[in-house]
């Protein structure tokens, strides 16, 4: 599987964690910054992973903050993305099989490490369920107009 990566400051310790481990377990990651513990804005960041994934040059996102909330909201601005803030397995696994989230984002100053690790590979592991849950997801399509 392709995976992008992105976060700040606040989450770039974790970022380059969760690449490893997901180097480790065989999946290609695309770093899309930040580079540095270094102050810096987030949106721009995670609006490139979430770009990444809508226009299928990979297959999920992983987006990393201090809280993973702003994180979230920033890919959630680019259409067909379909960002969750994640903060144990249940979340990530229901995030795939209800709502066929194609981003995930995890606070690293409120998610311990084996935490983040666990939601990492649910979020992969998961597919989506289809039934009941396509029409709400089509419904989410059409409120950014992604048509997905």
């Amino acid at each position: 599987m392709r995976v992008a990566v992105a976060s700040d400051h606040a989450g770039f310790a974790l970022k380059q964690i969760v690449a490893a481990h997901l180097a480790d377990g065989g999946h290609e990651v695309i770093d899309c910054g930040t580079d540095t513990d270094d102050r810096v804005d987030y949106p721009a960041f995670c609006a490139d992973a979430a770009r990444k994934v809508v226009a299928g040059h990979v297959d999920r996102a992983f987006v990393f903050g201090g809280s993973g909330n702003g994180e979230q909201m920033a890919a959630n601005k680019v259409p067909g993305a379909r960002a969750a803030l994640c903060h144990d397995e249940y979340t990530a696994r229901l995030s795939r099989e209800h709502n066929d989230a194609n981003v995930c984002s995890i606070g690293s100053r409120v998610t311990g490490l084996d935490v983040a690790l666990a939601i990492v590979d649910v979020f992969v592991a998961t597919g989506f369920a289809g039934g009941r849950h396509s029409a709400r997801v089509a419904q989410l399509a059409a409120l950014d107009g992604s048509g997905d």
